[in-house]
């Protein structure tokens, strides 16, 4: 039996770090916003921002975080100015491809059972009593949202994961709107600057529904637990990102996660990384010296298997722009 990493570190690694269709409002549901407290405007969010670069062009790494609050903005000037200076937007998937209605079909289409039997018949004893507590406590929440608490018995575990941990982070306002693919991409599209993806929407699809029977159960009993404490895991890692603080999000989501779950930190960090060295090498290469901003989840560009570090391996110049560091959140790993 896998062992459990603390209360939310595997559905934070999938949902604040890793996947952008799993926060995307094609996703799952959005539990409604609450109502904001008034309070001072936050300074600007520390960004997780690296420049990579050649002789004649360069490429602006910077970290997401796929739910954010509104007074998460505006981001930092270091933002703004490499948004300014690239000719183009990369992300996990292209914007136009996060908003088609067709990514919602093919999530449910892919979460669906197709073994006749509802989501609590397969669940342990235990697990089936929380998902049923969770269940009575949220169904004016999920009515609301147009979605009978019974027809979560529809699905697969990990899809009902995401749904469960998406309405716990709407519960702390942490919003897929307000995520920074989705600003980053209505950004680009108000600029006329080209948009592209990494990867395509049913290979992330696919990785979430290709977790294994024990992944499933492990990721849905932990979004389960986080909804029994929803401030601590995701409320940390939000503040981690605030601080721009690299090597608390290492420790959290990577480091765990490649300790408890080799296979699936190498399926989905790794082997995504490694893919995409290449295409952003690609760019790097450009003839005509045109920059792009990359926006990809957090723990793709930090440690030893991030991107940036991959990238700085093959010799080209990397530097993190962070004028808002202070010696220790600006330690970039």
């Amino acid at each position: 039996m896998l062992r459990s990493l603390r209360s939310s570190a595997l559905a934070a690694a999938l949902l604040a770090a890793l996947f952008a269709v799993a926060s995307s409002s094609g996703a799952a549901p959005k539990a409604p916003a609450p109502a904001p407290a008034p309070a001072a405007a936050p300074s600007p969010p520390v960004p997780l921002l690296w420049k990579v670069s050649d002789a004649d062009n360069a490429i602006y790494l910077l970290g997401s975080f796929h739910l954010l609050k509104a007074d998460d903005y505006p981001l930092s000037k270091d933002v703004d100015a490499a948004f300014d200076d690239a000719e183009s937007v990369a992300f996990e998937v292209a914007p136009a491809e996060m908003a088609s209605p067709q990514l919602a079909m093919s999530m449910v289409r892919a979460g669906l059972r197709t073994d006749g039997k509802t989501l609590g018949e397969t669940l342990p004893p235990e697990t089936a009593a929380k998902f049923d507590a969770w269940l009575t406590a949220n169904e004016a929440v999920l009515g609301k949202m147009g979605l009978p608490p019974s027809a979560l018995q529809s699905f697969e575990p990990w899809y009902v994961g995401l749904v469960v941990s998406l309405t716990e982070m709407g519960k702390l306002g942490l919003d897929p709107a307000n995520g920074l693919d989705n600003r980053m991409g209505q950004r680009a599209e108000a600029s006329g600057k080209q948009t592209l993806g990494l990867e395509r929407s049913e290979d992330q699809i696919a990785l979430l529904d290709g977790m294994t029977p024990e992944e499933q159960l492990q990721f849905l009993r932990e979004a389960l637990g986080d909804a029994e404490n929803a401030t601590s895991e995701i409320g940390n890692m939000h503040a981690a990102w605030r601080r721009g603080d690299a090597d608390a999000l290492l420790d959290d989501m990577g480091a765990q996660m490649r300790r408890e779950y080799p296979a699936l930190y190498q399926r989905i960090n790794v082997a995504r990384n490694d893919a995409w060295v290449p295409k952003l090498q690609g760019m790097l290469d450009d003839a005509h010296g045109r920059d792009t901003l990359v926006v990809v989840g957090s723990l793709h560009l930090l440690g030893e298997d991030g991107v940036v570090e991959k990238l700085r391996a093959k010799g080209y110049r990397v530097e993190r722009i962070c004028s808002l560091c202070d010696s220790a959140a600006g330690r970039s790993r």
